[in-house]
This record gives C-alpha cells, structure tokens and sequence, in this order.
C-alpha cells in the first residue's frame, strides 16, 4: 500500500476509536502520532532496503511482528511516563494499521498467505519483490489500477471523515510552516 492508503486507513481506525473509546473527535497530537506511525515501517525499511542495501527488502525489519511485539510495548510504556497514553495508542494503531494493510488482497481473497511471510522477518524470508534503484524510482514506476484506485478511495473518504473531525492536527503543521516561513525570511 501507499502512504496516503496507509495514512487512510490508519485515521478511518482511529476515528472510530476515538469516537467509541474518548467520546469525541481524535486530537491534534494523537493524530500526529497515529500519522507517523502510519508511516514508520516503510521510513525505515525502504531507505535501508532500496538506498542504502542495509535490508534485504523493502517489507522487513519495521514490517515483522518481532519489532511490533518489542517497539509498541515501548513507545506505550513512553507515553504512559508523560501521562499521555492516548499518543502511544494512536502510534500503535498507525503502526499495526501498516502491517495489515501491506497484506496483499490476492493473499485475503485466495487463502494462499506465502506473500505475508516479511511478517516474520528474519525468521522467514520475505517474499520476492521486483528490486527497486531507490524511493524515487519507486514512486516513478506508480501507476493506477483498481488497488491504487480503492486507495484513493479511502483517502477521500479519510480526508472527509477528518474534516468533520475539525482537522486535528492542521493548526500544529500551520504554526510551523509559518514559523520556518519566518525563519527563512
């Protein structure tokens, strides 16, 4: 899946959590966290994979359950220390949001799960994937079929769902913008 489909994804989940769980809206800095957690497999495994051949895919170190089952215990621990454990449960739906999402659909419709083995990387080997010359040829070799099509729909669908959420999280990425704005001029 793409950032934006991860990105998606990850807010419809939390949304409806924060609705049934907190009662309201999701917050600003919950839904940064959720955001980076929705991305942070594929920040760390693509440039080590793709730019740098410190990973043998893609889909490995930050894509098992492994690192899950160590990193999100931690990053909960964390935000308890600050009295903010709503951060480290929207960073865990971001993340666990990631790795159910990279299943591809052909594994869920056919039952053949062979493709779902960087899960549990490095004990498994993940499965085959056309090499990629870095994150930019990547994302140049992008096209739209329906998966990238459905997607697209969920992102309008998130972007409509967080607008009437108020836009949590828009007011912290304003101030900062006008503030390097500031600080350029």
């Amino acid at each position: 899946m793409w950032p934006w489909g991860h990105l998606a994804v990850a807010y419809l989940l939390y949304t409806v959590y924060s609705h049934r769980h907190n009662g309201h809206s999701p917050q600003a800095v919950p839904v940064m966290a959720l955001a980076i957690g929705s991305q942070f497999p594929d920040l760390i495994d693509k440039p080590f994979a793709w730019t740098f051949g410190v990973l043998p895919g893609g889909r490995t170190l930050t894509h098992s359950v492994f690192v899950a089952a160590l990193l999100l215990p931690a990053v909960y621990s964390l935000t308890l220390r600050v009295n903010r454990p709503d951060i480290g449960t929207a960073f865990a739906i971001g993340h666990a949001s990631h790795l159910l999402t990279d299943v591809p659909p052909s594994a869920i419709l056919s039952g053949d799960f062979s493709a779902t083995t960087f899960l549990f990387w490095p004990v498994l080997e993940p499965p085959a994937y056309e090499p990629v010359d870095g994150i930019l040829a990547g994302f140049l070799r992008y096209s739209m079929g329906l998966y990238e099509w459905t997607q697209l729909g969920l992102v309008v669908v998130a972007l409509i769902i967080w607008y009437r959420d108020n836009m949590p999280g828009l007011g912290y990425v304003r101030c900062e913008l006008e503030r390097t704005v500031r600080w350029i001029n």
